[in-house]
């Protein structure tokens, strides 16, 4: 049977690039079995082979359009549907109700369905770390409502016929175009749909009320003005959205892969003060050398140690996909993770969701993001897909994430 890691070869479509007749997009079939259950360890079977993702800075100018089918972290989505996007309250933090922040996008097409021809899957997260701890306590309420949550996945999917791309394999010669335009975006920070117009030019387009503010105070007010007086203004047009603010977004990055297997597990280093693994996960700091004294022999620590140890034979790796029937996620601790019974059902075909990928904390450094006690941290976001990839009349179909932070983090009141 082939592998995941075969079948995905990329979260690019650079195979279709040949004849028609051997260039089938590398996809999955869809799981033929729900999520593996976490509670039992007892029981071996083969381990699914994981596929990593690692961060390049793009090779060069628009190649992480959406008509090109990228993996992508940072900067802003390049959205497989640019039309249909989410909005209103799909788009927000269900804590303090601003803008979602977009964290990366994984090109994931499954073989066996003709509706996932195309598939991409979307993270958006708020950066506020205290709403990411009152997630912590939501995520347990799926069966129990609709639960707020700051970390959101949205799951879009297209056959190859359709009314954005082309049948055929992009060129990547820079010929290469969409077949429409797309919905036209904020101004301020070019992810969510601009359905807000300034009352004034009537040219900017913002997807909230703060962002219409801050777009003011650092430059459209002068814009503004000029569109008013200009002796034209009614055929003056807003520059298109092709950079935002760096504040604004994450930096961008292409995401490469390649298997686990290919990383010889004795070469890693666990005391090299200059892995992504020391600087983001083993710091030996005074706070995390206290837990680890504290609970120096208990599941929690002894996951945490493992957690390490696999990450660190490839300390560069912010993403972790396996579609697998058998596949689970990599844990850093044994408590906080839920069960098979914990994990909910589709929302839209009520049928299963299976595990399908996790974002590493190594994203946290490529980002950035420091160390400060407020400062945005994980352990692991755990990304759960409908396990049919489901057609519905949804062109955005919210899936289900799990996030576990460190325990220095989750006891903070």
């Amino acid at each position: 049977m082939d592998s995941s890691a075969e079948k995905l070869r990329g979260l690019r479509i650079t195979s279709l690039d040949e004849d028609d007749d051997e260039t089938e997009v590398p996809r999955q079939p869809p799981s033929v079995a729900a999520a593996a259950d976490y509670e039992d360890d007892d029981e071996e079977e083969e381990e699914a082979e994981v596929t990593l993702g690692f961060l390049e800075k793009p090779k060069g100018p628009g190649l992480l359009l959406r008509h090109l089918f990228p993996s992508k972290a940072g900067g802003i989505p390049a959205w497989l549907d640019p039309v249909n996007l989410p909005s209103g309250k799909s788009s927000c933090c269900g804590f303090c109700g601003e803008p979602l922040q977009f964290v990366l996008q994984i090109y994931a097409p499954i073989e066996d369905n003709a509706a996932a021809f195309h598939r991409t899957l979307f993270v958006f997260v708020c950066p506020s770390m205290s709403c990411l701890h009152r997630d912590q306590h939501e995520q347990w309420k799926h069966k129990h409502g609709d639960p707020c949550r700051s970390v959101k996945v949205f799951r879009c999917q297209l056959p190859r016929t359709n009314a954005f791309y082309s049948t055929e394999p992009p060129k990547r010669n820079g010929s290469d175009k969409s077949l429409c335009q797309g919905a036209p975006l904020c101004h301020w920070c070019g992810t969510w749909k601009g359905d807000k117009i300034c009352s004034s030019c009537k040219k900017a387009r913002y997807c909230s009320e703060k962002h219409q503010a801050l777009h003011w105070r650092t430059g459209h007010k002068n814009d503004c003005l000029q569109i008013i007086s200009s002796s034209d203004a009614s055929n003056s047009v807003m520059p298109a959205v092709a950079k935002v603010p760096t504040s604004t977004s994450w930096p961008e990055f292409e995401i490469e892969i390649d298997y686990e297997g290919t990383f010889d597990s004795d070469s890693c280093d666990e005391n090299n003060p200059n892995s992504l693994v020391t600087q983001r996960l083993g710091k030996p700091d005074a706070m995390m050398q206290s837990w680890v004294d504290q609970f120096e022999v208990d599941a929690d620590n002894k996951c945490w140690a493992s957690f390490q140890e696999r990450i660190s034979r490839a300390p560069e790796q912010v993403l972790r996909y396996c579609r697998e029937p058998n596949a689970k996620p990599l844990w850093a601790l044994s408590g906080g993770c839920p069960s098979n019974a914990g994990i909910p059902s589709c929302s839209y075909c009520k049928g299963p969701l299976c595990y399908e990928f996790q974002i590493m904390p190594q994203l946290l450094y490529y980002f950035g993001v420091g160390n400060k006690p407020d400062s945005l941290d994980w352990a692991t976001i755990v990304v759960y897909a409908c396990q049919g990839s489901c057609d519905q009349n949804v062109s955005y179909k919210e899936e289900f994430a799990w996030v576990q932070l460190y325990p220095t983090i989750s006891m903070r009141p």
